[in-house]
């Protein structure tokens, strides 16, 4: 199951327990970046564009329970 992200007027809710402030988020990540080596050869990312994100699974850190979040609007945010 995807999960929506959160946008400007949206935020994540557990529909458990009503958390909105705690979640454990489960992601994969296409990213290119830019490493890098100084001359002891410690890297160092210098830039990093990502070209793909998807989010797997969302877990609430109250209740722990998976997958059961809903976007609710943001308090104040304009409809």
């Amino acid at each position: 199951m995807t999960v929506p992200l959160p946008t400007a007027t949206t935020r994540w809710r557990c529909t458990l327990c009503g958390n909105l402030t705690r979640f454990d988020v489960t992601r994969s990540s296409k990213v290119v970046e830019y490493v890098h080596l100084d001359l002891a050869g410690e890297p160092t990312v210098e830039e990093r564009e990502v070209v793909s994100e998807t989010i797997e699974s969302v877990r609430c850190r109250w209740c722990n329970a998976v997958d059961q979040v809903e976007l609710v609007d943001r308090p104040g945010a304009a409809s």
